[in-house]
């Protein structure tokens, strides 16, 4: 156990508490089982590390963070880590990819009901489920999830400004006079088209020129580790997951015809909607479901796009549509904290409330006409008026 101090001590040294991801200050940290999960790269070992380093000052024997991808639990298990910390008088246990080690679940619960006075948080993969499995931890643990930065952090890293961020609802009745507060202190669409490229993951911050490349590293570490580990997946399965991945990427906003993907591919219908699943908790599509489906949502989604618009610059990276662009960002960005469904007129529904049409400067109103709530995105715009919003505004919202 001596080595994991000293790993953790010297990671902990390299934290750097400059720069925090929004979900930073939305964890209550006081749970006694804490659960962080979000796609590789979206900055979950950064964001505990930090809290670690601000909640306590010094190198401590109360608190201990480990990577259980360490070569200390190929002869040891949590539960044996768990109970030498605890004796030794721990009360802070933090787990890093947590989805790597097998049994993992039934190892937490066990510790959780065990150890009365040890706070476990845990981290990994968006593959998770809580649910699944011998344990069911669900009743236990308070989870998060880590999306990808907003344009809103993206600036804040990148630029060093600092903006606060908006409810969707105050965003769209007070949009004019953010967008002009916002405007005061920095022309928002002069970096706009530079988070669509790169943005979306922190590590862009190392080296932009190398960011695609990292990029496309990050998406087969995805594939090959991150979602074995988590499902029973071999790797000729991985491999139609890649072709698969590689169809869609062409020719985003996808409407899928199941039967002729599942011969494409050469898999049965029932396996190309589990690829759909899969790949969509592993953060590298958005599914899109008809807002009147009832129970039928059950079943194969109704539009498929890439998770955000670096991944379309990376797998697509030949001009990728413009229109598909817009639409992703705006995806991406609400989903993270909203209901979102494709309505029979318009470009989204959220929380059954909202109805967006997304365009450029030039759109016009025809898709929305006669609702209540309708409200027309449009880029290359800085300010809007009246139901009119800045597309890159929505970039705010957490």
């Amino acid at each position: 156990m001596e080595r994991l101090y000293e790993v953790f001590d010297i990671k902990l040294r390299n934290t750097s508490l400059k720069f925090k991801r929004f979900l930073f200050d939305n964890i209550d940290w006081g749970n006694r089982l804490i659960s962080i999960q979000g796609a590789r790269g979206t900055g979950k070992t950064t964001l505990v590390l930090q809290h670690i380093k601000e909640q306590f000052t010094a190198p401590s024997k109360e608190v201990l963070y480990a990577d259980v991808n360490h070569i200390y639990f190929s002869q040891h298990t949590l539960i044996d880590l768990a109970d030498q910390f605890f004796k030794a008088g721990g009360k802070y246990l933090f787990l890093d990819e947590i989805h790597k080690y097998p049994n993992w679940s039934v190892e937490i619960k066990q510790i959780h009901d065990t150890y009365a006075g040890l706070q476990v948080v845990f981290s990994g993969s968006s593959i998770l489920e809580i649910m699944k499995g011998e344990a069911d931890l669900s009743r236990r643990v308070v989870s998060y999830l880590l999306p990808g930065m907003s344009f809103r952090e993206f600036l804040e890293l990148d630029k060093g400004l600092v903006f606060e961020s908006y409810n969707l609802e105050l965003l769209l009745k007070n949009h004019m006079h953010i967008a002009h507060t916002i405007s005061e202190s920095i022309r928002p669409m002069e970096h706009f088209a530079g988070y669509f490229k790169y943005g979306y993951y922190p590590y862009f911050k190392e080296s932009k020129k190398a960011y695609p490349e990292k990029l496309l590293n990050t998406i087969n570490l995805i594939l090959e580790v991150d979602l074995p580990a988590v499902e029973k997946i071999d790797f000729n399965n991985i491999r139609k997951l890649k072709s698969l991945l590689s169809v869609i990427a062409e020719s985003v906003p996808f409407k899928p015809n199941t039967q002729k993907l599942a011969e494409l591919i050469g898999v049965s219908r029932a396996t190309i909607i589990r690829f759909f699943s899969l790949l969509d908790k592993a953060q590298l599509l958005l599914l899109l479901q008809n807002a009147t489906k009832g129970i039928r949502k059950l079943g194969k989604p109704d539009k498929i796009y890439l998770n955000n618009p670096n991944l379309m610059f990376s797998l697509s990276p030949e001009n990728p549509n413009k229109g598909t662009l817009r639409e992703t960002f705006f995806f991406n960005q609400v989903k993270s904290g909203h209901t979102v469904e494709l309505p029979k007129s318009g470009d989204f529904l959220v929380d059954n409330k909202y109805l967006f049409e997304i365009g450029g400067k030039t759109k016009d109103q025809k898709q929305i006409a006669g609702f209540d709530n309708g409200w027309l995105v449009k880029d290359d715009i800085e300010t809007g008026s009246g139901n009119v919003v800045p597309l890159w505004l929505f970039g705010f919202l957490y």
